[in-house]
């Protein structure tokens, strides 16, 4: 039984819930318990949307220093391999996720959030790219998907600074899309889940697969991955209740089954 991250379940909604006080920091045994917990999500059926959050007072401040304070090169460059595909491992979930940030979201923390759908912040929260201070850069896919988010220049003055980033300026720079006061956090990030609760599964993860892998091919190739994903929903359960029930209903009534 995982003993930092909780996967629960409820009204078609997944939580992943980070769960190390006091500050959440992320040690090897909570990176692969988030990755179980992500897999978990992937192949529950019955969750049709996932929240990642780290409870009412922090996300997650970062890695755990004290566990890589002593380590070489020859450790790190085993396991940075891991490190990447555990913190990215929201990124994996072929259905719509969303973040929901509290207090503070640095670090490996950030990376974290920066693998969902959509982030979701309190108007107190604190981002940041801080491993830059340690004489380290992020290495947990933070210099990439920073980047594609924000723009190369926003987030070479993120990372080189280590400067922290207030709710405002979050999204003002598109790091995050919604701020709410910090205690609707968490109820914001559910009904952005809920809207999916009823969707076309299949039909998302097609969606999310041709955008996240059209990000990192030419225009020619992306156009092929979408044309392939396209196709293959033909072959659906949920196709054929969509298009009979626009033909007969108009849009937006169909029941789908996610087959």
């Amino acid at each position: 039984m995982a003993e930092f991250v909780s996967l629960e379940v409820s009204d078609g909604i997944g939580t992943i819930r980070l769960d190390r006080p006091p500050m959440n920091a992320l040690n090897r045994q909570l990176q692969e318990e988030l990755r179980a917990a992500a897999r978990a999500a992937t192949v529950d059926a019955s969750i049709k949307a996932v929240i990642v959050y780290g409870g009412e007072k922090v996300f997650a401040a970062g890695a755990d220093v004290k566990e890589m304070k002593d380590l070489g090169f020859a450790e790190m460059s085993d396991i940075v391999g891991d490190l990447q595909s555990a913190l990215g491992a929201i990124a994996q979930i072929p259905k719509p996720t969303v973040a929901a940030l509290t207090g503070y979201a640095l670090g490996g923390g950030l990376e974290i959030a920066l693998a969902a759908d959509r982030r979701i912040a309190g108007d107190n929260v604190k981002f940041g790219t801080p491993e830059i201070l340690l004489g380290i850069i992020p290495g947990g896919g933070g210099t990439q998907r920073l980047a594609r988010l924000i723009g190369p220049a926003k987030a070479k003055d993120l990372v080189f600074t280590g400067r922290f980033v207030e709710a405002d300026e979050a999204k003002e720079i598109g790091l995050v899309d919604e701020v709410v006061a910090p205690d609707d956090v968490y109820d914001a990030a559910r009904r952005w889940a809920a809207q999916f609760t009823g969707a076309a599964s299949r039909a998302l993860a097609a969606a999310k697969a041709a955008i996240d892998e059209g990000l990192d091919v030419d225009l020619h190739t992306g156009l092929r991955i979408e044309a392939q994903q396209f196709a293959a929903l033909f072959a659906t359960e949920d196709r054929r209740i969509g298009m009979e029930s626009f033909v007969a209903n108009g849009p937006g009534r169909a029941e789908f089954t996610g087959e």
